[in-house]
């Protein structure tokens, strides 16, 4: 049955937003390079906004996009082979191409793991990597990437526009390393497998508070990387953090998709079986970055109620991470944790004490925290101008909504 052209657009858009990395991934193993496979994907895109509107929406569309992707990718390459031979017949010379060796990492058949680990191939800076990833593997706009980042966006535009060049002036195989090379990508593909999660976790724009697509797709990236690195820490420091993370997204939103706070969250809702995966993980993460934020989370994790949470541990443990990878995000959180264990004068002052940092100017749980703390103090006025302004900076229809009611509750 035909549809209208903004109702087939609206399809396109959001069945595109969630398989747009499957896509490119599952065309990059055909053609051997990602940015002319994030243009075929495209026009797989640009195919269904033409042909939905009077064909219907298929009933699988994922399917349809991948399949018209990779038929255009086929073609593409029976085209140049095709190129390639006429070539060969008027007598030019053309460099043989050696038969692809064996893999010694067949282990692994993976599109999404081999596209992950030929982003943040070393031929690219470590933040273009990211970016890469990110706008590849996540389907995040450019927009969104800056926003995760507190980097201008034609900064990040730049990034991911090189970052493609790059790759293919380099031939970068589209592979999973063998081991010695896995190690040397591992940081930059944790780090962007944590990126994405929070992205589904927390959307930075949008309508929706969770984009729950994002955090599965990472969370499975994570729980292969530990089947493919066992005898990594920080890998298995990351998986346990997710696990904990995931297991709570079930609370994290209302019958209407609304924003539920932690402390109001019905924790019958929490995943049992992803804590119990995570306290497992925890066992093996060692002593890193992730391994302490999932030991945070793991407090949360085992507080039957909120009034449970062991705060002090949570504070002291914010305080090792700031030692592991000081950042005024960090010390954000710590105060947080610090206004519960020690009362919100005592926050207020480390929140105001990060006023002036400039990677915090339009960063919006700034003015939020602010906000919560001076209500809990009894400044009504104060709070209500925090929370709109915190209202003003997020791109979050949903967490918009939330500091606003949250400001008109606040006492004059």
């Amino acid at each position: 049955m035909a549809v209208t052209a903004a109702s087939a657009t609206e399809t396109v858009e959001a069945v595109f937003r969630i398989e747009s990395a499957r896509i490119i991934a599952g065309v990059a193993r055909i053609v051997r390079d990602v940015g002319i496979a994030e243009e075929l994907a495209q026009d797989a895109l640009v195919a269904a906004l033409e042909q939905w509107p009077e064909s219907g929406v298929p009933d699988r569309p994922g399917a349809w996009l991948m399949a018209t992707a990779k038929h255009r990718a086929i073609d593409l390459v029976r085209r140049k082979e095709t190129y390639a031979r006429k070539l060969a017949e008027v007598g030019r010379t053309l460099e043989d191409v050696p038969p692809p060796e064996p893999s010694d990492v067949d282990d692994i058949d993976d599109d999404l793991l081999r596209l992950i680990f030929t982003a943040c191939h070393p031929v690219l800076s470590t933040e273009a990597r990211i970016a890469l990833t990110l706008r590849l593997l996540g389907g995040l706009t450019t927009e969104e990437i800056a926003r995760a980042y507190l980097a201008p966006e034609p900064t990040v535009g730049q990034r991911i526009v090189r970052a493609k060049r790059s790759l293919a002036k380099a031939g970068v195989p589209f592979e999973v390393p063998g081991p010695a090379e896995r190690a040397e990508r591992l940081d930059s593909v944790l780090e962007v497998i944590y990126l994405i999660f929070n992205e589904g976790y927390s959307a930075t724009a949008g309508d929706d508070w969770l984009r729950p697509a994002l955090c599965e797709d990472a969370l499975r990236l994570a729980r292969v990387l530990t089947g493919l690195m066992p005898r990594e820490p920080q890998v298995h420091g990351l998986t346990a953090l997710l696990e904990f993370q995931a297991s709570r997204i079930a609370a994290r939103t209302g019958p209407d998709g609304e924003p539920v706070l932690l402390a109001d969250q019905n924790r019958a809702k929490w995943n049992r079986m992803l804590i119990r995966r995570g306290m497992d993980a925890l066992q093996r993460a060692g002593t890193g970055p992730y391994a302490v934020q999932a030991a945070i989370a793991g407090c949360h994790a085992q507080a039957v109620r909120y009034e449970d949470t062991d705060w002090r541990t949570i504070a002291s443990l914010y305080g090792r991470l700031a030692a592991l990878v000081p950042s005024p995000v960090v010390e954000l959180n710590r105060a947080v944790a610090i206004s519960m264990a020690e009362g919100p004068a005592a926050g207020l002052a480390l929140v105001d004490a990060l006023a002036g940092e400039p990677a915090l100017k339009d960063y919006h749980l700034l003015p939020s925290v602010r906000g919560d703390l001076l209500e809990r103090l009894g400044r009504g006025a104060q709070a209500r101008t925090e929370f709109e302004r915190a209202a003003s900076l997020t791109r979050n229809e949903r967490e918009r909504e939330l500091l606003l009611e949250r400001a008109s509750r606040c006492a004059p």
